[in-house]
């Protein structure tokens, strides 16, 4: 164990210990009886438990929204530890709070990796990416959310899914009655502009022309956009802005009586926001990676019975990211458990990445992580707030980018 942690303190200097790139490797001794004695040295594995990291935005902008991922990780670790843990070893974790800062981000990841020593890291940050090339480097594997495009750069880094599909809210949009919609963005980020743009080509594929509406509550009149918006003939919005924005031109869309045939929002799929903006945004639908709450079955019970009795200070389990995270880290216990009983890093990554058929025991369609990294889901279901605004509702089943839905 001395051996890692010296071996990841020493930085660049770890090049000169080959196994340092691995993880530290088993070795064998003598035990009291004669025999040969496995002996586990890599980064976080003890006799009786393996250690991760877990890095997200405990504050700073964003945090709020990615409050409920330690709830989803602290549910399947507990499940895991119920059932006896992986190859006989619990499961734990350290956290840090990256504060949603890529400079503050490096520094949580480096004290993990180097001071800690933890085998792996999970993640539910956006700001990875100056930290990225070290981990890969060092031969770290992560298992996270897909925030940013260079995560698919590198083998040690994995997710079930890395983007929703234009393709798929256009094929949604399309047998909704639409025949114009309107692209919502707040702000003009170049990573905005660049989306608009995907789902102004997606919805064209399919027939549908579409518009770009910028909107900032502070200086824009909604009921003047939900105007110009009829007025053009537009009757679909697609929100990439803040929901409280969608919302607020939702709302105003309903006030001067302007049809709308469909509207989606790409996140927002959590009981939370029913409370706080159900009525605002009755009608508004979501792409949902996974199987949705509402559909039941045996893989949601044991999530929700793992929320239930590991996370209760979620205030509920049916939480959208609490369940990305829920299937990250039954992810990085898949690769665990492929990587043997003595665990080395490299061994973790090359065993995950050869899953082809990787289904988070029914909570996703199957995916191959050996070439999944970063294309969009190619199906997905279709949640929608009900005209109450009190409850989702699955409207589709499976909303394909080729056209096909059930």
């Amino acid at each position: 164990m001395r051996l890692c942690r010296q071996a990841g303190l020493l930085g660049m200097a770890a090049a000169v210990l080959v196994a340092a790139s691995a993880g530290c490797s088993a070795t064998s001794t003598v035990d009291s009886q004669g025999g040969a004695a496995e002996i586990c040295t890599s980064p976080g594995v003890s006799a009786d438990q393996i250690t991760l990291g877990f890095v997200y935005p405990d504050s700073g902008p964003g945090s709020d929204a990615l409050s409920s991922t330690r709830a989803g990780v602290d549910a399947r670790l507990g499940l895991a530890n119920e059932q006896g843990g992986i190859h006989g070893r619990r499961i734990v974790y350290d956290w840090r709070d990256d504060a949603t800062s890529l400079t503050q981000n490096v520094q949580v990841v480096t004290s993990l990796v180097h001071d800690e020593s933890v085998f792996g890291l999970l993640t539910a940050s956006v700001t990875m990416g100056d930290s990225m090339a070290a981990l890969s480097a060092d031969g770290v594997p992560v298992v996270g959310l897909a925030a940013e495009s260079s995560w698919s750069n590198y083998l040690n880094m994995f997710s079930f899914v890395y983007a929703d599909s234009p393709e798929v809210v256009a094929q949604y949009v399309a047998t909704s009655g639409a025949v114009r919609a309107g692209i919502v963005i707040t702000g003009d980020a170049p990573s905005t502009l660049q989306l608009a743009a995907r789902y102004t080509s997606a919805l064209a594929s399919v027939g549908i022309a579409s518009e770009s509406v910028p909107f900032n509550p502070a200086v824009d009149s909604a009921t003047q956009t939900a105007r110009r918006l009829a007025a053009s003939g537009v009757n679909a919005l697609v929100g990439l802005s803040s929901l409280d924005d969608l919302a607020t031109i939702m709302q105003a869309a309903h006030t001067t009586g302007m049809e709308i045939a469909a509207s989606v929002a790409l996140s927002g799929y959590d009981q939370r926001l029913l409370a706080a903006k159900g009525k605002q945004l009755a009608g508004v639908s979501f792409p949902v990676a996974f199987r949705p709450f509402e559909s039941g079955g045996p893989a949601i019970d044991r999530y929700r019975q793992a929320m239930n009795a590991f996370a209760p200070q979620a205030g509920g389990p049916d939480q959208q990211l609490a369940m990305f995270a829920y299937i990250y880290t039954d992810m990085f216990l898949r690769g665990l458990e492929l990587a043997g009983s003595c665990p080395t890093r490299q061994g973790f990554i090359n065993a995950l990445r050869g899953v082809t058929d990787y289904d988070a025991g029914g909570l996703i369609s199957p995916v191959s992580l050996r070439d999944n990294m970063g294309k969009p889901s190619p199906c997905s279901a279709i949640v929608q707030i009900n005209p109450a605004g009190d409850a989702f509702d699955v409207v589709r089943q499976r909303v394909c980018a080729d056209g096909t839905s059930s």
